[in-house]
């Protein structure tokens, strides 16, 4: 008989438990939606440790409200609570809950666009944890992990950079894809779609133009070169070789992480590496005129100012609108005018010096003549480009055309 008095006695201690836990969830419910989550959360860890004696629609219920509670108002939402309520969608999502299921996708488009206000704030540190955060509740969403990279290298936090660069290697993620786009009518602006049906079907209206598909190209080379850069950063070229190594290993045909390397021996300093895979870049793609303005850059640095000039010209040739390859050959040509300078300053007062500063003076004018059709072409597309006008004004000036550089002078004012 007394077996039974204590039988009954467990029972009636195991209903009260129960019910003092619906009641506890009841009462969290009631303060979400009075917009009290601090009291909530209190409740739900009351709740939280009687768990094991809910049933399956109590159980659910819990997790629903504990994400929610954690949730907030989603716009001081810690990085941290923003993980406890994904959890506990996701847990609620498992014993079949639609609302979480719906829950969980607004939170992670929370997440990311309070990362997106972070990134414009240039708060990259929190930025990248709330990327982290979404890609860890639904890791098919690898282009989180690849933003979380991205803004943790311009925190210039390279220990996390380098962390999530090389997990995205290991997933021997691509990245590449199609953008569907068109022009808005009204702003002219033109703007990504969701989908090649979605963006055709508003090409259909009068209120979008210019339907194109734009292909993204692969980040593997980025990738590459981002997690050499900080070997670089550290000072571990060793580690840079290595990595880059490893990358044209299992991608031997991408054209993206022959440029990483390239760019990695210019980071080193090794400008003649550079040059010579550039040069085969080139061939494999002869059509690419930012190859050729970048092989005139470095082949600039290197001395050879002939050469330089050929490659800009060669970029102007496939872009003809690439002013920074005219620019470039402008300063080219005008750096022949030091030389002339000094021996101009080094002549003396006597005849035949004074017959030989003429002669430079013309010369100086001849250079000053190759220069100024570069300029002019800069100008006349783009006349906000002040160190073309500034130039253009000083080189009109020396060479006495007085109306042309009063035009140049009123440009800059």
């Amino acid at each position: 008989m007394k077996k039974n008095i204590l039988t009954l006695s467990l029972l009636s201690f195991i209903g009260l438990s129960a019910i003092a836990q619906k009641d506890e969830i009841k009462n969290a419910e009631d303060l979400i939606e009075d917009g009290n989550f601090a009291q909530a959360k209190t409740e739900l860890a009351t709740a939280e440790a009687k768990l094991s004696e809910a049933n399956d629609k109590w159980t659910e219920r819990f997790y629903l409200y504990k994400a929610k509670a954690y949730l907030g108002d989603g716009k001081s939402t810690s990085v941290d609570d923003f993980k406890t309520a994904g959890e506990a969608y996701k847990k609620a999502v498992e014993m079949g809950s639609e609302e979480a299921q719906e829950g969980l996708a607004g939170l992670r488009n929370q997440l990311v666009q309070s990362a997106i206000d972070d990134q414009n704030t240039e708060n990259y540190t929190s930025a990248a944890d709330k990327l982290v955060a979404s890609y860890e509740l639904n890791k098919q969403d690898t282009i989180y992990l690849y933003y979380a990279a991205a803004n943790s290298l311009n925190a210039q936090d390279y220990n996390a950079a380098l962390k999530y660069y090389e997990q995205l290697k290991d997933l021997n993620y691509d990245g590449s894809s199609i953008s569907y786009t068109a022009v808005n009518s009204e702003s002219g602006e033109t703007e990504s779609f969701g989908s090649k049906e979605q963006r055709d079907m508003m090409a259909k209206s009068d209120q979008y133009t210019d339907p194109k598909d734009e292909k993204q190209p692969s980040k593997r080379g980025e990738i590459a070169k981002n997690i050499a850069l900080i070997h670089i950063q550290e000072g571990n070229n060793d580690k840079a070789i290595s990595a880059m190594d490893d990358a044209k290993a299992n991608n031997p045909d991408d054209l993206g992480l022959l440029q990483a390397e390239a760019n990695m021996y210019y980071q080193m300093g090794d400008k003649a590496k550079y040059n010579q895979l550039m040069n085969e870049l080139v061939k494999k793609n002869p059509n690419d005129a930012n190859l050729y303005y970048n092989l005139g850059v470095s082949t600039a640095e290197l001395g050879d100012q002939e050469k330089a000039v050929e490659y800009y010209k060669k970029a102007l040739e496939i872009d003809p609108d690439m002013d920074n390859a005219r620019m470039n050959i402008a300063a080219v040509i005008l750096s022949k005018e030091r030389e002339i300078i000094d021996e101009m300053n080094g002549l003396g007062m006597s005849k035949k010096d004074n017959e030989r500063y003429e002669e430079l003076s013309e010369e100086r004018k001849e250079i000053y003549k190759e220069a100024i059709p570069y300029l002019e072409a800069i100008v006349k597309k783009n006349p906000d480009n002040k160190d073309a006008v500034k130039t253009a004004m000083n080189i009109y000036t020396q060479i006495g055309e007085n109306e042309k550089a009063a035009e140049m002078k009123a440009l800059l004012e």
